[in-house]
């Protein structure tokens, strides 16, 4: 009970002297035991008195950080929900925009149609002897019809196709044609190699495969098949090496 007593004196911060715990202790040995105790619970407050401070001042820290993380989160969080309604716009856009170039090009006649698939003048392809094994993917893939967003087999956008081809070499290249012209070395058209990448237009809106001796393997538009032109056909815009 004395020890408890000593103990609830030292928590309320009461200062207790050695004299006056030894005039409380009914004994010297009592007295040296009570001694003994109160410098190890002293020590033990001390530390514990510590522990609190620096737990105190961390919990204050924390709470600080806390809700700091929790303000941006819930930023974050508003700024994520307007992107998603945005692209949620923008795709419903996008599928209208779809429909109408399918059914345009579906209401071709025959002669307008020829005109539509051969409007970057397709030609024969010049296999090279010896290649990446991308080129031989790419070009065994011509003919394929062009598909929005798609990957292959069967069907490919610009990128798709040259993301399927990467792949049949066990390479992964970048999605989209932005960056894919973005992720790869950089190559001058002097340099070009069989493999490189080319991207067309402003904004690299279109990607394709050189093959060598002057000819491109692309995935050109909706209603044109994969096909191979000329690398000059369109307005260039970089080329780039895997």
């Amino acid at each position: 009970q004395e020890v408890d007593g000593l103990a609830g004196a030292k928590y309320r911060g009461l200062m207790i002297d050695p004299v006056t715990n030894a005039i409380a202790a009914a004994t010297p040995q009592n007295a040296i035991d009570r001694a003994a105790y109160l410098a190890t619970l002293t020590r033990n407050t001390e530390r514990a008195v510590d522990k609190l401070a620096d737990a105190t001042a961390e919990a204050g820290r924390s709470h600080t950080d806390a809700s700091r993380m929790l303000a941006e989160a819930g930023f974050e969080q508003s700024q994520l929900e307007n992107r998603h309604r945005e692209l949620a716009e923008e795709q419903e856009r996008l599928d209208v925009r779809v429909r109408e170039i399918e059914e345009k090009v579906s209401s071709l006649d025959a002669e307008t149609r020829a005109a539509w698939e051969n409007k970057n003048n397709p030609l024969e392809p010049v296999i090279p002897a010896a290649g990446s094994g991308a080129v031989a993917a790419a070009l065994g893939k011509l003919g394929s019809p062009y598909g929005w967003g798609a990957a292959g087999p069967g069907q490919f956008d610009c990128s798709g196709l040259m993301l399927w081809a990467y792949q049949q070499q066990g390479k992964t290249i970048p999605r989209t044609s932005q960056a894919q012209l973005a992720g790869g070395t950089p190559v001058s058209r002097a340099d070009l190699q069989p493999g490189d990448i080319v991207g067309y237009f402003p904004g690299v809106t279109h990607v394709g495969m050189y093959i060598g001796n002057g000819q491109l393997v692309h995935a050109s538009d909706y209603g044109i098949p994969v096909q191979v032109v000329s690398v000059d056909s369109m307005p260039w815009a970089g080329a780039v090496r895997y």
